[in-house]
């Protein structure tokens, strides 16, 4: 059964189109954290008694130092709480220029145009006050940041020069349980085999995220799609699974149970689907995933149709008894 909330947002963000990109969704007793992936800030909704609205939007750029400055966009594809703190998690992709033109030669050449923005490569912990207030944080970015760490990975490194939509490296889910951060990609799928890291982060003063201990990687049978987003389910994790590549569909949750081991692999078997979500042509792509208390599923999505717009200028999420 599926029920629908509106999410309800400021003039500035729908301006900047944040309600129609939604990429990430966390539930605290405070209210809804959202986030978009066309900006640098991050938003808090309050619920009313019929919608979630009261906005207040923050930037990143007022709570860590971010590599290319508050302006440029930081791709936002995944958001974690554990421990009184808020994770945010950039896309650490690189793009791949639209083709805009009907001029072959221009079209080609946009299509040879790849384009590296530093802020998507960004893993950022806040401190969150009782009242829903983000303080001062911690970031890993700039000469440290994920992919670094990744250049010599037999598995991985191939697919770092590669835009996200092509199959190249995409970090589009954070799970955090007990301090172990769980980084999902929608890409590389390695012969359908997609994968989930695991890491452990400190503080390395100023301001700055470290590695504390080496990096471990999962990889699960999930039928050639990527993960699109994660969210903690006791001891269990549900991922929000579909295309890697620019694609309408399939779209599945997920249950997996992470294991130990430098290199885990996980075959269909130890995993099971939750449900099957339904999806668009060309619009209504699931992005976020949240369990809520009641153990209902919120979904929101990104290029949202015309019939999630309400009037009030928010837009309707999905959610899912299972």
């Amino acid at each position: 059964m599926v029920h629908q909330v509106e999410l309800r947002f400021d003039h500035a963000s729908r301006a900047a189109e944040t309600h129609t990109n939604l990429s990430a969704i966390r539930l605290s007793r405070t209210g809804l954290w959202v986030a978009g992936d066309e900006t640098a800030t991050f938003e808090h909704l309050t619920w009313t008694g019929d919608h979630y609205g009261e906005q207040r939007t923050f930037a990143l750029a007022d709570h860590v130092a971010l590599p290319a400055g508050p302006h440029d966009e930081a791709d936002i594809e995944g958001m974690a709480l554990d421990d009184g703190h808020l994770w945010l998690v950039g896309s650490h992709s690189l793009k791949r220029r639209r083709v805009k033109s009907k001029d072959p030669v221009k079209a080609a050449d946009r299509l040879a145009s790849v384009i590296r923005e530093e802020n998507r490569f960004i893993v950022v912990r806040l401190p969150v006050d009782g009242a829903g207030v983000p303080g001062r944080g911690a970031i890993l970015a700039g000469s440290r940041n994920l992919t670094a760490h990744l250049g010599d990975d037999r598995h991985l490194a191939p697919f770092l020069a590669l835009p996200g939509k092509d199959n190249g490296f995409d970090v589009e889910g954070i799970a955090v349980v007990s301090g172990r951060v769980y980084l999902g990609l929608r890409g590389p799928v390695l012969r359908g085999w997609a994968v989930v890291l695991e890491l452990r982060l400190e503080e390395a003063g100023r301001g700055r995220l470290r590695m504390a201990e080496p990096y471990r990687k999962h990889f699960l049978a999930l039928d050639g799609l990527g993960v699109r987003d994660m969210c903690p389910d006791g001891d269990a994790l549900l991922l929000l699974t579909g295309p890697t590549m620019d694609l309408d569909g399939p779209v599945r949750v997920m249950r997996w149970r992470p294991g130990p081991g430098r290199e885990d692999v996980v075959p269909a078997d130890a995993l099971e689907t939750v449900l099957e979500l339904p999806y668009g042509v060309g619009c209504d792509h699931p992005e976020g995933l949240v369990r809520l208390p009641d153990g209902r599923l919120m979904v929101v999505y990104d290029s949202p149709s015309p019939a999630r717009i309400t009037p009030a200028g928010g837009v309707l999420a999905d959610v899912f008894t299972v």
